[in-house]
């Protein structure tokens, strides 16, 4: 049995959401490595596993401000259940990017699993996600965005990289 209610995961993982909102607002991945403990875990399938804040803060920064991930609006999410004798909150997040141009709504979620480690702090993260409906999203993002001049070197290299 953990030593963490219900109620206190729920309360972290709320408060951990509202801090990516902000860094989302700011585009300033550089803080999201300290949501978690200094061994913590981020497991990633399609780009591996993180370990510690290092690890995590430059996947964070590499991956978020680069397409597809800088231009997506938010995290919201669609449900969340709290295992407190796991000390685990898993969750539905919603993955949405803005209108491309033409009025396109482009979204793709994943299954968060989060681990608590008291303190306000994460210990683990796992994203459980379809790798190929994520890069089919951002590829139809970019062409759309592209036809309507609504796009940049980065958009444009990611369709070069994977024949777009």
């Amino acid at each position: 049995m953990n030593q963490f209610s219900a109620a206190e995961i729920t309360e972290a993982y709320a408060a951990f959401h509202e801090k990516v909102a902000g860094i989302v607002a700011t585009g300033d991945w550089t803080g999201y490595a300290d949501l978690f403990t200094e061994d913590a875990e981020y497991v990633e399938h399609a780009m591996g596993t993180f370990r510690g804040r290092d690890e995590i803060r430059a996947w964070s920064v590499r991956t978020m401000t680069s397409y597809p991930g800088r231009v997506m609006t938010g995290f919201p999410l669609s449900w969340q259940v709290v295992d407190a004798d796991a000390a685990r909150l898993v969750c539905e997040v919603r993955n949405p990017m803005p209108d491309p141009g033409d009025g396109t709504m482009l979204e793709e979620p994943n299954i968060t699993i989060m681990t608590y480690a008291g303190d306000g702090l994460f210990s683990r993260e796992e994203d459980v996600y379809n790798p190929l409906r994520f890069h089919t999203m951002a590829m139809d993002w970019a062409r759309i965005a592209v036809a309507h001049g609504n796009t940049d070197e980065d958009v444009v290299g990611y369709l070069r990289k994977f024949g777009g």
